[in-house]
């Protein structure tokens, strides 16, 4: 069995492995080409040969471009911006949010928001990893929302933490609209924290 095929044997869980090597090379391949050209308009075998692999053990692993892009994607999200816990919802978002914006900048985190918009108009696979983007943004932000509820805090609710912190620094990032800074994510943070908890202050109209 090919050591690069799901499930081979633990080699693909084992860190500095072949499969780790031939997979980092993949998804950093992937994301070279979605910034330099877009999505779609890249082959699996221009991956492998950016990537140095052959095309036969992209497609064994993977089965085609939609799932290693979704691949690509759902491991990016996953280690880009671990949850925080300071102590605080303060702490814990301006932490969060500073993250956000450190891989907004870097060298992937363009290309891979791009992939997962492009992707939720690419197929079944495509979709999927939109919705798991999705759906593991909100288990995070949930994370540090619950925490703070059990600690007494006044906390909004996921949907208003997407629309106020998320939203614009994805659009900055997307359109390069202005410099994305820690400052920047702070102001964020302070802005929504001071409209909850004004409006928790003034009570039922």
């Amino acid at each position: 069995m090919d050591r690069d095929e799901p499930g081979a044997d633990t080699v693909t869980r084992r860190p500095g492995g072949r499969s780790a090597r031939v997979r980092a090379a993949v998804h950093e391949a992937v994301t070279q080409l979605a910034a330099e050209r877009g999505y779609g308009k890249f082959t699996v075998a221009e991956v492998a040969a950016r990537a140095g692999v052959a095309d036969t053990s992209v497609y064994r692993r993977w089965g085609g471009l939609e799932e290693l892009t979704a691949d690509v994607v759902i491991t990016w999200l996953t280690t880009c911006c671990p949850v925080p816990d300071t102590g605080t919802l303060v702490g814990d978002l301006r932490t969060y949010a500073a993250n956000v914006v450190r891989e907004a900048n870097g060298p992937q985190g363009p290309a891979v928001l791009g992939l997962v918009i492009a992707l939720g108009a690419a197929g079944e696979a495509g979709a999927r990893a939109r919705d798991q983007f999705l759906a593991e943004r909100s288990r995070q932000l949930r994370t540090m929302l619950e925490r703070a509820r059990a600690r007494g805090e006044q906390a909004p609710d996921v949907a208003y933490l997407v629309d106020q912190i998320l939203a614009p620094v994805y659009v900055r990032s997307l359109f390069a609209m202005g410099p994305l800074t820690e400052d920047f994510a702070d102001e964020l943070v302070d802005r929504m924290l001071g409209r909850v908890l004004g409006a928790a202050g003034r009570g039922p109209a």
